[in-house]
């Protein structure tokens, strides 16, 4: 379960970097002939999606690889979840039925995620060093900073 948790974030990071930066930096232009949505919306909102897209793609891999606050991991899954059910809305209300297949792929793998590190296998967070407080090992109950 860890490693297929581990290459299902790692999949959805890599898809969300590629889309993010490829919405954040991508001429406007060349935008709006690649994604129709775009020609009915602010330049700025598709620029926030794309930003909020790589910082959910960040939040899926680091905290967790980090062990830094590692509920970040499935905070930032649920919170992908959020953006491409409505992206699947989105499609559905355009009638462009053919982004609702992905969408709602990215969705159930993200809910696997949230899932898997909420409940299944969460990742604990990092103990810091104590041993020059203590004065020996780090008892198990120690608290976690």
């Amino acid at each position: 379960m860890k490693v297929a948790l581990w290459v299902v974030q790692s999949l959805l990071a890599v898809v969300f970097l590629i889309v993010g930066f490829t919405k954040l930096i991508t001429p406007w232009e060349d935008i709006v002939a690649m994604m129709p949505f775009a020609a009915t919306v602010p330049e700025m909102l598709v620029r926030l999606i794309g930003i909020t897209e790589i910082t959910g793609a960040v939040g899926l891999i680091v905290p967790a690889l980090t062990r830094i606050k590692p509920w970040l991991t499935p905070v930032a899954a649920s919170c992908l979840g959020v953006t491409m059910a409505v992206a699947a809305g989105v499609h559905f209300a355009r009638h462009e039925y053919g982004g609702i297949g992905i969408t709602t792929l990215l969705f159930a793998m993200l809910v696997f995620v949230a899932w898997g590190r909420f409940r299944a296998v969460p990742i604990l967070e990092r103990r810091r060093k104590m041993e020059h407080i203590t004065e020996g090992p780090v008892p198990e109950h120690a608290p976690v900073y």
